[in-house]
């Protein structure tokens, strides 16, 4: 247990029969370089050390092959929970708990709230949990407009402002991550107790790069005949794509392709994501992301939103992700050194894989905030 909320020991709880002796979750070379560097704590960056910034921490569990056991489950509801009228779109969201300090859980790509059924009940019994449909997926609204990353900073942000009402921790998966990321920068740091990311999307990028794409424009050939071409062939082809990723089949092949245990891909879950896509508008969205958010991700970078982050940060990563690796919490931490990682041997989505784990990590981690034990004690 963490001895007291300014300790420089971030740990959880050791569970004997969470190791498995028939398998080394350390065989290769880069999880080896996770413990030496996470767990000494040894930062590259000695310009970012400055004072009043805590110590990189680090803990790291291990788990056996088996289904989330004795976790009470969000009721999975076809009409929804909660809506928020945003800008003249219906968000879905779901609302639990009435003690402690907020917590707001983000999905990621294709997903929704209901991502988070094994997170939510355990949060709720110690804090105000919330969580939150983006434009675009879920029950929410498939609106059609021009998805941009500032379209969810903005949806995140009024959300606080007009639903949650007091500061809170913003807590993301994959793409959900980095609208946590982006949208606690923007926001004043009395706004924001801290970011959970999960196996975070977002790219660290080359500002000098990004400068001179921006200052070239393309030759009439490529403005007015390849790139005309380009997304007639873009869009029969994404089409193409939207179709065969919403079957059942194909939504739990590629579950199963980043859960390392898939004993938690199921119907609920299966389910969650295929109703969403059956909205007349979803191919259309979907459209709009791959085509010009998700190949544009390098507008905005990981180091620019770090840069102006001010908030404590966890890493909550599954380092056994065919997506995002480990080495790339690696340098995260290494850039923002206010940064505590726990290393999960699960796959993308280490909140749903192995939720009992994931949740024991979180409220290690909010307990271990001196804004929020303080403001507990108030209460």
């Amino acid at each position: 247990m963490i001895s007291s909320p300014i300790s420089n020991s971030f740990t959880v709880p050791s569970r004997r029969d969470i190791f498995s002796p028939t398998r080394s979750f350390l065989s290769s070379p880069q999880k080896q370089e996770i413990q030496r560097i996470s767990c000494n704590g040894m930062l590259r960056r000695r310009d970012l050390a400055v004072k009043g910034i805590s110590t990189v921490l680090c803990s790291s569990l291990l788990t056996e092959d088996k289904p989330a056991q004795g976790l009470e489950r969000l009721p999975f509801k076809k009409e929804g929970y909660s809506f928020w009228n945003w800008k003249g779109n219906k968000i879905h969201y779901v609302e639990q708990g009435t003690g402690g300090p907020p917590v707001i859980l983000i999905h990621g790509f294709g997903a929704s709230a209901y991502h988070w059924r094994y997170n939510i009940p355990e949060l709720a019994k110690s804090h105000k949990v919330y969580a939150l449909d983006l434009l675009g997926f879920g029950w929410s609204d498939k609106a059609l407009v021009e998805y941009d990353a500032m379209i969810w900073r903005d949806q995140v942000t009024d959300f606080l402002k007009e639903i949650v009402k007091e500061p809170a921790v913003l807590v993301g998966n994959s793409l959900g991550g980095f609208t946590a990321l982006i949208a606690a920068s923007e926001l004043p740091s009395d706004q924001i107790q801290g970011v959970v990311l999960i196996n975070s999307a977002g790219q660290f990028g080359d500002q000098r790069k990004q400068n001179q794409e921006k200052d070239g424009e393309d030759p009439p050939l490529v403005k007015y005949i390849v790139q005309p071409l380009k997304n007639i062939f873009q869009r029969i082809f994404l089409g193409f794509l939207f179709w065969q990723a919403k079957q059942p089949s194909r939504i739990e092949s590629v579950l199963k392709s980043v859960y390392i245990n898939s004993s938690n891909v199921d119907d609920y879950l299966v389910d969650s994501i295929m109703k969403p896509a059956g909205d007349p508008n979803a191919g259309e969205v979907y459209y709009r992301l791959m085509s010009r958010f998700m190949s544009n991700q390098s507008k905005y970078t990981l180091n620019s939103v770090l840069q102006k982050l001010t908030c404590p940060l966890l890493l909550l990563w599954g380092d056994l992700d065919p997506w995002v690796g480990p080495a790339k919490a690696i340098r995260i931490k290494e850039f923002y050194p206010n940064t505590s990682i726990v290393n999960l041997q699960a796959g993308h989505c280490p909140h749903d894989e192995v939720p009992e784990l994931a949740n024991e990590a979180l409220e290690n981690w909010l307990s271990s905030l001196p804004q929020l034990n303080s403001k507990t004690q108030k209460v």
